[in-house]
C-alpha cells in the first residue's frame, strides 16, 4: 500500500469509528439504554463494537475490533458480541447493529410473538417484527445464531426478556431503528390494550419501506439534535 492509500484507509477507519461513537452517544442520550447496550459496525472484514460500559462515555480508542470470522472474542469485547457477529454473517446487507433494552420492547416481548406494523414508520422495521422466544443473554455463538435465524429478513428483532436488536446501513440508522422499535412497541401495547386493531396492509407496508432510506436519514438527523450531539 502506498502512502496515499494508507492515509485514505486510515481516514476511512477513523470516520467509521467516529460515526459509531456518535451513534452510541445518541442511543444513550435518547434514554434507550442504561448501563447496558452496544452498537457495532461492519468494516473491511471485521466488526468494530463498543466496549461493555455506559455508551455515553465511550471514546474511539476503546472500540473493540473483532474479525467477522472469529471463533473466540478478544479481551474487552462485550460477551453479547456473538449476537452481532451472527447477524453480520447471516445478513450481508447489514452494515451496523444496535442493541438496547427499552422498557416498551421488554413489555411487548412478554405478550406477543410477532409485532405487525400499526403505523407507517413501523414498516421501516420490516413487514413484521419477530420475537425471539429465549430470554438468555446472547453470550455464545449458538445463541447468537438462533437469534439471527429468528430475525430473518427483518430489520428489527425483539428478544423476549432481553430487549431488542436493530440493523442498518450505518450506525446512525441502526440507532434510529432502535428508537422506532421502542415507538412501535409502545403503539402495539397501547392499541392492543384499547381493543381490536387494524394492521397495515402488505401494500401499505411496501410503500412505507420504499420511502424509508431518505426518511431514516432525516429522522437520524433529528435524533442527533434531540440527543444534543449535532
Amino acid at each position: 500500500m502506498n502512502t496515499a492509500e494508507g492515509t485514505t484507509s486510515a481516514a476511512g477507519a477513523a470516520a467509521v469509528a467516529t460515526a459509531l461513537v456518535e451513534a452510541a452517544h445518541v442511543l444513550a442520550g435518547l434514554g434507550l439504554v442504561t448501563a447496558f447496550g452496544h452498537v457495532s459496525v461492519r468494516h473491511d472484514g471485521y466488526m468494530l463494537i463498543t466496549p461493555p460500559k455506559e455508551l455515553d462515555l465511550v471514546v474511539p480508542g476503546e472500540l473493540v475490533e473483532i474479525p467477522l470470522t472469529a471463533d473466540t472474542l478478544p479481551t474487552g469485547a462485550p460477551p453479547e458480541a456473538w449476537g452481532h457477529l451472527a447477524v453480520y454473517r447471516a445478513r450481508p446487507d447489514v452494515t451496523a447493529i444496535a442493541r438496547a433494552q427499552p422498557e416498551a420492547v421488554l413489555a411487548a416481548g412478554a405478550v406477543t410473538d410477532r409485532i405487525s406494523p400499526l403505523h407507517g414508520q413501523a414498516a421501516w422495521l420490516g413487514a413484521s417484527i419477530p420475537v425471539h422466544d429465549d430470554a438468555h443473554l446472547l453470550r455464545s455463538a449458538e445463541r447468537g445464531e438462533r437469534a439471527a435465524r429468528t430475525l430473518g429478513e427483518s430489520d428489527a428483532l425483539v428478544l423476549r426478556g432481553n430487549g431488542g436488536i436493530t440493523t442498518g446501513t450505518s450506525p446512525g440508522h441502526a440507532v434510529t431503528r432502535m428508537w422506532l422499535l421502542d415507538a412501535a412497541c409502545r403503539v402495539h401495547l397501547a392499541a392492543h390494550g384499547a381493543g381490536p386493531v387494524t394492521t397495515l396492509s402488505p401494500e401499505e407496508i411496501a410503500a412505507w419501506r420504499t420511502a424509508a432510506p431518505s426518511l431514516l436519514e432525516r429522522l437520524w438527523v433529528h435524533l442527533r439534535r434531540t440527543a444534543g450531539t449535532a
